[in-house]
């Protein structure tokens, strides 16, 4: 019977503080939202990247994965930096073609030797 009450008794306690810690413990607002991580060493702006710039990228972990703002605006940059550099590879690789056709070098068929 004693064992009983104490029982009785340790759960009356518990399901006070309990009760009283979701009524009426702390501030009535809910806890406030932490602040998102941020990507810390974004992708430089004032130069082109290098291969230890993307080497180097690391993303802040968020909820669920990957913050996908900081992908997506990585990813970019990336798409518009290798279009620019294919490009200006495609206008090399056309200018060094008209060079070429424009003034062949001797050892090239069609060349001065006329091979």
């Amino acid at each position: 019977m004693l064992m009983f009450l104490f029982l009785v008794l340790a759960l009356a306690v518990v399901v006070g503080a309990v009760t009283l810690a979701v009524v009426g413990g702390g501030e009535s607002a809910p806890l406030q939202d932490a602040a998102p991580e941020r990507l810390q060493d974004p992708l430089p702006a004032d130069r082109p990247l290098h291969g230890t710039d993307v080497e180097s990228l690391r993303f802040p972990l968020a909820a669920r994965g990957y913050r996908m703002a900081d992908v997506d605006e990585a990813l970019s940059r990336l798409a518009a930096e290798l279009g620019e550099r294919d490009a200006r590879i495609a206008d090399l690789q056309t200018a060094l073609a008209g060079a070429r056709a424009a003034h062949p070098r001797p050892d090239e068929p069609g060349g001065e030797d006329g091979r």
